[in-house]
């Protein structure tokens, strides 16, 4: 039980294609002017979840355009969290996969 604890906590490989993923699909489907906050969605590697991010110290307005800024009329425009919601059908077998083969792993052990 212990290693297949150890497996399924480090799904690594499975957090990098879920948020390569979500990333893809936020790039593609985000708010775009210019295209530098389209060109600036990526995915953190991560060990514990798969995250993805928006902007830097060149685009700064990533957060209030993802988020909103009520006080500056901006409205939240959630298009990461919403691409997350869109592709769910596409990554959740990714972590059903990775989770069976972990479990796989102890049930030939």
């Amino acid at each position: 039980m212990n290693r297949a604890k150890e497996d399924v906590s480090e799904l690594k490989d499975a957090h990098r294609r879920v948020g390569n993923l979500v990333a893809q699909v936020a790039s593609a489907t985000g708010p775009r002017r210019s295209g530098k906050l389209a060109g600036s969605v990526r995915s953190t590697r991560q060990a514990k979840r798969a995250r993805v991010v928006a902007g830097g110290s060149a685009i700064p307005y990533a957060g209030p355009i993802h988020w909103g800024w009520p006080a500056r009329g901006i409205s939240a425009r959630p298009f990461i969290s919403e691409a997350a919601q869109d592709s769910e059908s596409q990554w959740v077998p990714i972590y059903k996969r990775d989770v069976q083969a972990a479990l796989d792993k102890v049930k030939g052990a």
